[in-house]
């Protein structure tokens, strides 16, 4: 039995997409049909239910879930055995964000725990300008952050792009003569830490309507937090707008507790990338490996979410 075509199966299982699963293997949607297709003819059972316009398992394809896993670990330990293969063990100094925590840390953390038992996870959240620091310092192995970082020891790559919106708590802006910039102008508006790059693109967009809309500079208020957890409980409260992605409360716009505005226009998207050094470990690959495949498929299902609740 082809162990590849097991490893597409449980990857497509968790990520319940073929697309998702193409681009996670490097391969195309088609190929990965093909593969689930030879691998149901072999076990002469079909696995995915074609007939449901969501992806789910059949009743065999989830009993042989389990099985598979067995099978494609007990090949991965031969493999080690035989010293085909790198063990992926022992300790990860990971650092991330705190755009990360609320959003697919847990999905992460899960796909290494599964896929590398071996490993053990030191977690660290702080702010972006922070991690960079550790990670120059040898102090981090992997950094998930906002934007890469510049330096000839350091390799980035952008992981998620999250689109940032205007976010209120709904009958916070009350109808009125003014227009909506000047409705929202009238509020704080909250941002993360100051000296991040969404402040300080919020902070030079709020300057432009500012003047667009007539309103005096001096007049506007940004209120700045590190803590995403915070700016939330803000809207929560009433206190002012934010400026930031809607996935971080989309189950607050999904009830119709909070709004996105149509305020244009929008500020510009959070770019999350992965920051490891240049002589990274096998280790250290993998686990980068493994946060892309996790965050995938988590911004899939949001954004699957969001369609489905709008």
């Amino acid at each position: 039995m082809n162990t590849r075509f097991l490893e597409t199966f449980i990857t497509l299982a968790q990520l319940e997409s073929f697309r998702a699963t193409a681009r996670v293997l490097h391969a195309t949607p088609a190929a990965v049909s093909l593969r689930i297709r030879s691998l149901e003819d072999e076990l002469k059972t079909e696995l995915v239910d074609r007939s449901s316009a969501k992806f789910r398992l059949t009743p065999s394809g989830q009993s042989l879930l389990g099985l598979a896993k067995n099978v494609v670990d007990a090949a991965r330990a031969l493999r080690e055995a035989a010293g085909r293969e790198v063990v992926v063990g022992g300790k990860l100094r990971l650092g991330v964000i705190e755009t990360v925590v609320h959003s697919w840390l847990a999905h992460y953390i899960t796909e290494l725990n599964a896929s590398f038992p071996k490993l053990e996870v030191d977690l660290t959240v702080d702010s972006s300008a922070v991690l960079q620091r550790r990670l120059l310092a040898g102090e981090l192995d992997l950094a998930i952050r906002v934007e890469g970082i510049d330096s000839t020891k350091i390799v980035s790559s952008a992981v998620a792009s999250y689109p940032v919106r205007w976010i209120a708590k709904r009958g916070l802006l009350a109808k009125r003569a003014q227009g909506l910039a000047q409705r929202v102008l009238a509020r704080p508006v909250l941002t993360f830490g100051r000296g991040t790059a969404p402040q300080v693109a919020l902070d030079s967009l709020v300057q432009t309507l500012a003047r667009q809309a007539g309103v005096p500079i001096e007049q506007t208020r940004i209120t700045c937090s590190p803590s995403v957890a915070a700016i939330v409980q803000l809207v929560r409260d009433g206190y002012g707008v934010a400026a930031i992605p809607g996935l971080f409360v989309a189950d607050a716009l999904a009830s119709g507790e909070f709004v996105a505005l149509p305020l244009k226009p929008l500020p510009p998207p959070i770019v999350v990338s992965l920051c490891m050094p240049i002589d990274a470990n096998p280790t250290i690959h993998a686990a980068a490996n493994a946060a892309k495949v996790a965050c995938s498929a988590y911004c899939q299902a949001w954004r699957k979410d969001m369609v489905e609740a709008l």
